[in-house]
């Protein structure tokens, strides 16, 4: 059966001339250096959610040792956050024909046959199904999650965190592995003919490898294009034909991205209004309730920050004003210039991120604010009225919009 030409497992029966080192190791060396750059920022992007300060805020308790890296996120520059998640998310839709490729490139040792010749090739083996398994499953579920499908089994959030580590220790084991002979057929144009990837009886070429690999540049080329503008903004974003949420509302000053409307998060019009809403405050000294127009009484602030989201859209620099989150904190008796950590809750009742915290140094930031206006006018509904947090370099998700409720203390 091994020499039959109709089986898969037969080396004649893949007959792509285009197949060899030299054209895998291109792809390869393209990922060793594109999946790294992913891996960094997708930790990066991790470690701003802050998950070590409160359990609300931490989707993964059980990490252990993989949270090592956890750090207090900074507030500067202010666009730290729409430059590392938009870096992961374009990058990560530009490398699938990337991947695609360097995947069809190496199907030949998928069927090879007996599938294990020693113990060393079984854990070998063993390795590259961990590489290819979690290869594609981090790739579809980041790609989800741009597009908002959740149709995979539980929160995507543990799902991509462990994934990744799962997939990125299989991939430093093979680049290791692979390394050298990827640099020794990259120093040839011609494939090496023992190679298990050239087929022994090759079909009459329709096009040259290299013309093959500008054919998935030209493929990735066009995912960046259509992909980018959603974390550029300006003209481009009108390209960003594949990340088509962050739902534009209209025009005007409130005219720019939301992921969540009002209507969604199960607002009531009736609890937003001047005479039911009251924001709750309460820390060292006890608690205080504010209407808005107790809020409007308060030192109003201005400061020019964007939100970006998970998904990678972002929007550009909005001119927000409301009251300092340190000057609330010293409402309730702690130092503007030292405050604590805050607790923040919102009226929206179901969902994630509907109640989350905020470390000291994110709360002491002078552009930190309970932003009551946005551009020179009153938010929206969904853009949080009567009152939501905005926080340079956060995650938009912890910039909490209808808050009803501020805890500060150490968390």
């Amino acid at each position: 059966m091994r020499d039959d030409p109709r089986l898969p497992s037969t080396p004649g029966f893949w007959r792509s001339p285009l197949r060899g080192p030299w054209f895998t190791s291109v792809l390869g060396l393209v990922l060793l250096v594109g999946i790294t750059l992913l891996f960094v920022t997708g930790l990066l992007s991790y470690a701003a959610y802050n998950p070590d300060l409160s359990p609300v805020n931490d989707k993964t308790p059980d990490k252990g040792l993989l949270g090592f890296y956890l750090f207090a996120w900074p507030t500067d520059p202010h666009w730290l956050y729409r430059l590392n998640q938009g870096v992961h998310v374009t990058l990560g839709i530009t490398l699938v024909p990337v991947l695609l490729a360097k995947l069809w490139s190496v199907v030949p040792r998928l069927f090879t046959l007996p599938p294990a010749r020693s113990l060393a090739h079984a854990a070998e083996r063993i390795s590259l199904l961990l590489l290819v398994g979690g290869g594609l499953f981090e790739f579809v579920t980041g790609v989800l999650n741009v597009q908002l499908d959740y149709v995979f089994p539980g929160s995507f959030y543990p799902l991509h965190f462990y994934g990744a580590w799962v997939f990125f220790a299989a991939f430093v084991a093979h680049a290791v592995l692979k390394l050298p002979a990827a640099l020794r057929a990259l120093r040839q144009l011609r494939a090496e003919p023992d190679s298990d990837l050239v087929s022994p009886r090759p079909a009459a070429p329709t096009v040259s490898r290299r013309g093959a690999l500008w054919f998935v540049g030209g493929g990735s080329l066009l995912l960046f294009v259509t992909t980018v503008g959603q974390t550029l903004g300006g003209p481009l974003r009108g390209t960003a034909l594949l990340a088509p949420h962050g739902r534009d509302p209209g025009s005007g000053p409130n005219g720019f991205q939301i992921n969540k409307t009002a209507a969604y998060a199960g607002i009531d019009a009736a609890e937003t209004g001047a005479q039911a809403w009251r924001l709750v405050v309460t820390g060292r000294t006890g608690t205080v309730r504010l209407s808005r127009a107790d809020l409007l009484q308060l030192p109003l602030h201005s400061a020019a920050l964007p939100i970006a989201c998970v998904e990678g859209w972002s929007t550009s620099d909005q001119w927000w004003r409301g009251v300092r989150l340190r000057d609330l904190a010293a409402l309730v008796g702690y130092d503007r210039e030292d405050p604590p950590d805050v607790f923040v809750e919102s009226l929206q009742r179901h969902g994630a991120f509907r109640r989350a915290a905020l470390r000291a140094n994110q709360v002491a930031d002078p552009r930190s604010l309970l932003a009551l206006y946005v551009n020179g006018e009153e938010l929206s509904p969904d853009h949080g009225h009567p009152a939501r947090v905005i926080v340079p370099a956060a995650p938009g998700v912890l910039n909490t919009k209808w808050v009803a409720r501020l805890t500060f203390g150490d968390l």
